[in-house]
């Protein structure tokens, strides 16, 4: 899995016109499903996103999470995150999941940050969305799950 996360002040994100999420402060995330991804990857970047340190204390130091501020969280599935481009000029998905699987593991990951007991608004899954965002910051982060061994 990876994951594009944002440290934002709001966003939101449209289908056909119409708002289907919208947060105010907290992250925004971009989620991809490579194949291969098993639920571990799901519970390793939902605890690793909901609990990095990237809001600022007291003193100006980034030193809370989003646990913390009690923020919201806007996950948005975007398989283009797993796009190679190194060969060519248009980019392979072959390590995307297929879409049954993606959904699946998109929808844990929703869950599993629901139940930390955060905020949490969705794109629509397989829909050509529009997402708008102040980013806070600007802080933006690139999260990978651990790379399954291979026998």
């Amino acid at each position: 899995m990876r994951a594009v996360v944002q440290r934002v002040s709001q966003c939101a994100v449209d289908v056909d016109g119409k708002k289907v999420g919208s947060i105010g402060p907290g992250l925004l995330v971009l989620l991809g499903v490579a194949k291969g991804d098993e639920p571990s990857a799901v519970d390793y970047l939902a605890e690793k996103i909901a609990n990095l340190r990237i809001f600022e204390d007291d003193h100006g130091k980034m030193n809370r999470s989003l646990m913390d501020i009690q923020g919201d969280m806007l996950v948005v599935s975007q398989f283009t995150l797993l796009g190679d481009c190194r060969k060519g000029r248009r980019p392979s998905f072959i390590q995307a999941a297929p879409p049954e699987i993606a959904e699946r593991l998109y929808q844990q990951f929703v869950e599993v940050v629901r139940s930390k007991g955060l905020h949490v608004e969705t794109g629509e899954f397989q829909a050509m969305m529009a997402v708008s965002l102040i980013n806070d910051g600007p802080v933006t982060l690139v999260l990978d799950s651990p790379v399954r061994e291979t026998a």
